[in-house]
């Protein structure tokens, strides 16, 4: 989706999130943290360049807002699904259940 910008952007953010999850953001957790779900993982970058960026990526544990560390900064562009999978196998995890395949968000 196209903005007055003339950005594209896919998942956009809903009404109310600064105020209802980022302000409420107080910890940072790995995202190995047992019982995390990740709600939101927001990748940007410009026309032409291989690779996403990580702005940021958020989750819940225990019913709080966290803030995520990843083991990634960038991603590629082509195949970027497959990449994060491929960092969750390393760490055990499936990528599908923690949420980050379900509620990622791209700007470009």
């Amino acid at each position: 989706m196209s903005n007055n910008y003339g950005v594209h952007e896919t998942n956009p953010l809903p009404d109310g999130y600064h105020e209802n999850v980022t302000r409420k953001i107080k910890r940072r957790v790995d995202w190995t943290t047992p019982g995390l779900y990740v709600t939101r993982l927001r990748l940007l970058s410009d026309y032409g360049f291989p690779w996403w960026d990580v702005s940021y990526c958020h989750g819940t544990l225990d019913g709080e807002p966290v803030d995520v560390v990843l083991p990634f900064s960038q991603l590629p562009k082509k195949g970027f699904r497959a990449a994060i999978i491929d960092y969750a196998k390393e760490d055990k995890l499936y990528a599908k259940e923690l949420g980050v395949l379900d509620n990622l968000s791209t700007l470009i």
